[in-house]
């Protein structure tokens, strides 16, 4: 049952105080503030994994990594029957995670013996967002040869056809 009233009158509206937009907007943003405050100490004093702070963005490979990690098979005198053994082993964090369960079911040998281009198909479809790959094969087929630069246009080409 809620609590009687102890008086029957109702404030006028002189007794409550005027407030204009800018005492409202300051109101809102001391509360706003004051509610990350408290936020961030509770995300301090708390030892939870979970929080997931991270990005939630997609991270997107670079075009440089890839060309610098293709360029380690033929440093590293890689042959080609073992480059898929080559590539996993530099797999770290979650890569690696996801590796490790595609290749348990089946073994570790026989993961390792599946082809080079399967593995980049199956690293591009787990880790590449199709809108990057579209981007970069338009650019690709539409690459053309500006101020008569045919290195710069080689180059590149170069390196679109090793992500193509």
């Amino acid at each position: 049952m809620p609590p009687k009233r102890s008086s029957t009158s109702i404030a006028s509206a002189s007794e409550v105080p005027a407030m204009d937009q800018v005492a409202i907007r300051q109101l809102i943003s001391d509360g706003i503030a004051a509610a990350l405050e408290a936020l961030a100490a509770t995300m301090e004093n708390t030892d939870n994994p979970n929080r997931n702070l991270g990005s939630k963005e997609t991270p997107v490979a670079k075009r440089g990594n890839y060309k610098e990690f293709i360029s380690l098979f033929s440093r590293s005198k890689c042959a080609k029957e073992d480059r898929v053994t080559f590539a996993t082993g530099t797999l770290t964090n979650d890569a690696l995670s996801w590796w490790h369960a595609y290749a348990q079911p089946i073994g570790i040998e026989q993961a390792n013996k599946i082809a080079w281009t399967e593995l980049k198909g199956l690293l591009a479809n787990k880790y590449c967002p199709r809108t990057e790959i579209k981007k970069i094969e338009e650019e690709f087929y539409n690459l053309v040869i500006k101020e008569n630069d045919l290195k710069t246009y080689i180059r590149i080409f170069q390196e679109l056809a090793l992500l193509c």
